[in-house]
């Protein structure tokens, strides 16, 4: 099963039986409470609200939005805030988190704290989903915002993380494509080389329910006939899910080379820990709040 757009995506969350709860870490955020509301109008979601009562309840009254103001769990400042959402998730009371009106490191301090935190052993990593109005399906790019330089360890649990996305949204063995600039492998040049060592682990089963290929160039990946041209067989080409990028630096000015010149839509969240965490940056539209809102509804377990 393939997702062809958000729309597809959106309707598959909607079929669900039981609604996600998103807890809303410092939730006195314009932007963040529009897209959180109006994925609960969507049938989408379920928030839980947790920061400055007097400014939530202003910012819900501005926009029109009917909430029980009496539910929203008040906290004195952005570290309580990150820490009693985390415990909400501790405690069973939410299923993913939301980044309102905080620092990022705020709320991953609070996640990846020893004690209470949501570690679960596993590397915590960034999944973007793009809708690229030229590709006739969704595809991911991992890892663009969290991990900076893995290794080819690194990498296999960054992969291992975003098949585990694509599974939780219905697929049966979503196909990666370890990228390069060169199809052969180059002891020069590493990424190549950690692309050849993760698909010799697909091929082994250490790498479980997806095809991997690599390492192979972005044409390849899209174009089917430029991979026939260059006699290159693989069932990956023209049918990619997921691209596992070398760096943080690729997969970012990939991402945002998509938005910006291929009118391309994107939802984006963390994984790796108990559950997704939507943290889209400051800039991030209300739009893509509410897709990436939609992606980690359909992420959780």
């Amino acid at each position: 099963m393939d997702l062809r757009n958000f729309q597809e995506l959106i309707a598959k969350v909607q079929k669900n039986d039981s609604k996600k709860r998103v807890a809303v870490a410092a939730a006195h955020d314009e932007h963040t409470l529009e897209a959180v509301f109006q994925a609960a109008k969507d049938k989408l979601v379920e928030p839980v609200l947790i920061g400055n009562k007097k400014e939530i309840a202003e910012i819900l009254k501005n926009l029109n939005v009917e909430y029980d103001i009496s539910s929203i769990i008040c906290t004195e400042s952005d570290k309580e805030a990150a820490e009693k959402t985390v415990e909400l998730i501790n405690s069973n009371k939410a299923d993913f988190i939301m980044k309102g009106k905080l620092q990022t490191a705020d709320l991953l301090k609070a996640v990846v704290d020893k004690e209470k935190g949501l570690r679960t052993g596993k590397v915590m990593s960034h999944v973007a989903i793009l809708e690229v109005p030229a590709y006739h399906k969704l595809i991911a790019i991992t890892d663009g915002g969290m991990m900076m330089y893995p290794n080819a360890d690194e990498k296999k649990q960054i992969l291992e993380n975003a098949v585990d996305v694509f599974l939780a949204m219905g697929y049966e063995s979503p196909k990666v494509a370890v990228l390069a600039a060169v199809e052969t492998v180059n002891p020069k040049m590493p990424e190549a080389v950690d692309a050849d060592i993760l698909k010799k682990m697909n091929q082994s089963g250490e790498i479980k329910d997806c095809i991997v290929e690599g390492p192979i160039s972005v044409d390849l990946t899209f174009n089917k006939e430029s991979a026939e041209i260059k006699g290159y067989n693989s069932p990956i080409t023209g049918e990619a899910d997921i691209l596992l990028v070398p760096n943080i630096t690729t997969g970012n000015i990939m991402s945002k080379a998509l938005l910006e010149m291929a009118n391309a839509t994107m939802a984006g969240m963390i994984v790796g820990a108990k559950v997704p965490i939507v943290l889209t940056s400051r800039g991030a539209t209300s739009q893509e709040k509410y897709l990436s809102l939609v992606l980690s509804a359909s992420a959780v377990k």
